[in-house]
């Protein structure tokens, strides 16, 4: 593989921009002479020289989530900073892919230590791994953050282009996936019809199939659907270590509607925690992930 292009910005881009600029692209893609999906992954790196972060919406961020107000930066509020920089790369005009009507399928982040508000922090942003899936096609947006010379936050979240492929249409079925067992319950989340817009308010985040059930239904959807990564740091409220590094992962499974309940369930064990997540009424699961303290840390809790 070739050196990525060092592409520095002046400052984070806003994501009302970047997704206006998503739709314009979406939009023209429809036209005669619009650029067709498909095609490698631009060989660039996008940097930030300076993470900004508000103490204000810290505090908002925290309060949201469930979690105890502390001067420590969670982990999904670490993600929020840097997803403008990771949806720079996505809406470059050489990337081959179409942003909007993309799905959110995992995350894999490592945390290798605590990380304080007043740090002074750069990251960078690149995509990588283009591939196939039994749907379309899915791609990994990896985001280091650094203070100083130390990575102290890395990131890769998966995402799919449903109905694009990087080659022929696969003609051979889906494995079918396992079945879901419903685990014994330990919380219920009632997800109100303003959830979206109240995690947009904290970290920006104005993607229109989270916002209403008219915008959203403008994207496909039935209805407005919650944040991934707002039930991920509703998870780490509940279970992520404190005082230490550590390394978490979420798989998405089905959406969760707005408004709706989510029940779920955490398991501690030996190795660390797991976590699940699905519909009260449906029984359908949403998410499943877990939460292990890195080796040679103690696994301090609250």
């Amino acid at each position: 593989m070739s050196a990525r292009t060092k592409v520095v910005l002046d400052a984070a881009p806003s994501l009302a921009s970047l997704y206006a600029r998503a739709a314009g692209a979406r939009l023209g893609a429809l036209f005669p002479g619009g650029k067709p999906a498909g095609g490698a992954l631009p060989e660039v790196e996008h940097h930030l020289d300076r993470l900004a972060v508000d103490a204000g919406k810290l505090v908002d961020y925290q309060r949201l989530m469930g979690d105890t107000v502390r001067d420590e930066l969670p982990s999904v509020f670490v993600h929020g900073l840097v997803f403008p920089l990771a949806m720079s790369v996505m809406v470059r005009e050489d990337f081959p892919l179409q942003l909007l009507g993309m799905v959110h399928l995992a995350n894999k982040t490592t945390q290798l230590r605590p990380i304080s508000p007043t740090a002074a922090l750069s990251a960078r942003a690149h995509a990588a791994n283009l591939r196939e899936h039994r749907a379309g096609t899915q791609l990994d947006l990896v985001v280091e953050v650094s203070e100083g010379a130390e990575v102290v936050w890395r990131g890769v979240s998966t995402y799919l282009a449903r109905g694009v492929w990087p080659g022929s249409r696969p003609s051979a079925p889906a494995e079918p996936r396992a079945p879901f067992a419903i685990p014994g319950r330990t919380a219920s989340w009632r997800l109100a019809a303003d959830t979206g817009r109240a995690y947009a308010a904290v970290m920006g985040d104005y993607n229109p199939i989270h916002l209403s059930a008219a915008s959203a239904r403008a994207l496909g959807m039935k209805r407005a659907i919650a944040h991934g990564m707002y039930l991920a740091g509703r998870a780490l409220a509940s279970a992520a270590p404190h005082g230490v590094g550590y390394d978490w992962k979420i798989e998405f499974a089905t959406p969760a509607f707005l408004p709706s309940t989510v029940d779920v369930a955490f398991k501690v064990g030996e190795g660390g925690t797991t976590f699940s997540g699905w519909g009260a009424r449906s029984g359908k699961p949403h998410f499943t992930g877990s939460i292990t303290a890195l080796q040679g840390t103690p696994a301090a809790r609250r």
